[in-house]
């Protein structure tokens, strides 16, 4: 054991260990500035991809500006931003951060996933976390979790439009079967171990906190209100050209909308769901509108929540600049209960 310096005693100084502290202090410093640097840039490629997105469906989407009112586009546009703020919100109820900093980490990731490759929003919902001291296990399996229901909440949606057309029911049979099971998989106790099973398999620590039945239950319920969001956003464009309004109409647009994008999703081995999503959709309200019409419905619903999407995103950068960030609220895990804004 070393012997302890007295009151008059001066312990020796290293001058070495001290630029050595330095040194190590710069290239932190450094590499925090070029990390950075490099999402600043992967943010700027994912917002130019958006925009491409959008420029390259135009032609479509001038056509639906020329066929259809102004109070229906305008109404269109105020459930796409409905839309996406709920899909936020979903998130925010299994993470269970502040409002404030879960929209900003949640609309800033979201642009990434107009990257090809469909995996950067999961990327970038990490690395945006790691400001306010979120880490990624806890922000990418929260996110893993809200896409996991809003699919069970759209299949259960879809479920009556598969059951009321024979044709249907031989399409997408094996939609029947995913409702179950995914209601089985998001059961917490099984949640739980399928989490830390991808953890362990991805040499990450197991989840500290167990995800809460009510953190599931509560973002079902929100993710519903964004499945009929989106749908009546859908159903706004199809009376907009031509489409009969009505009850019958609107629950059509819901679960057509649902049907397509549930199917587009699983259906893995498409990119994207390209196609698939618009012959559901199709299916579901043949004879309501023609093919011509519902391919416009479809592209300039995808356009409206794109610019949704980078609206919501600027204005969380915006408001997140020059602002301290702050802990994620005391708790390490998903499901934990949700602090107060």
């Amino acid at each position: 054991m070393e012997p302890k310096a007295g009151a008059g005693e001066r312990r020796p100084v290293f001058p070495g260990g001290a630029r050595m502290n330095a040194r190590s202090e710069g290239d932190s410093r450094r590499f925090s500035k070029l990390a950075a640097h490099m999402r600043r840039v992967a943010l700027a490629a994912a917002a130019a991809a958006a925009v491409w997105a959008i420029a390259a469906k135009w032609p479509q989407v001038r056509i639906a500006l020329g066929q259809m009112s102004l109070p229906a586009l305008s109404a269109a546009a105020a459930t796409s931003f409905v839309y996406v703020a709920l899909t936020m919100l979903s998130w925010q109820a299994v993470i269970g951060i502040p409002l404030s900093a879960a929209s900003r980490i949640f609309f800033v990731s979201q642009i990434a996933k107009y990257l090809p490759g469909g995996v950067w929003n999961f990327v970038a919902v990490g690395e945006s976390a790691r400001g306010y001291s979120i880490s990624r296990r806890r922000s990418v399996s929260s996110l893993a979790v809200a896409v996991a229901i809003s699919i069970v909440v759209g299949a259960m949606l879809a479920l009556p439009c598969l059951l009321a057309a024979e044709d249907l029911r031989s399409r997408y049979w094996w939609l029947l079967a995913a409702v179950p099971l995914g209601v089985a998989v998001l059961w917490p106790s099984i949640l739980n171990r399928c989490l830390n099973a991808a953890l362990r398999l991805a040499r990450r620590e197991p989840l500290e906190r167990p995800v809460a039945g009510r953190s599931i239950l509560r973002s079902a319920f929100v993710s519903l209100l964004a499945w009929l969001a989106i749908g009546l956003q859908v159903y706004i464009l199809l009376t907009a050209l031509g489409m009969e309004a009505g009850a019958a109409g609107l629950a059509r647009s819901i679960g057509g909308y649902a049907l397509g994008w549930t199917a587009g999703f699983l259906v893995f081995f498409v990119p994207a769901g390209v196609g698939v999503r618009e012959v559901a959709l199709g299916a579901v309200l043949a004879g309501a509108v023609d093919v011509g019409s519902l391919v416009v419905v479809v592209i300039t619903s995808r356009v409206l929540v794109t610019v949704a999407d980078l609206v919501a995103g600027g204005l969380a950068l915006a408001a997140g600049r020059g602002r301290p960030r702050k802990p994620g609220g005391g708790h390490d895990e998903p499901g934990a209960p949700p602090a107060s804004p």
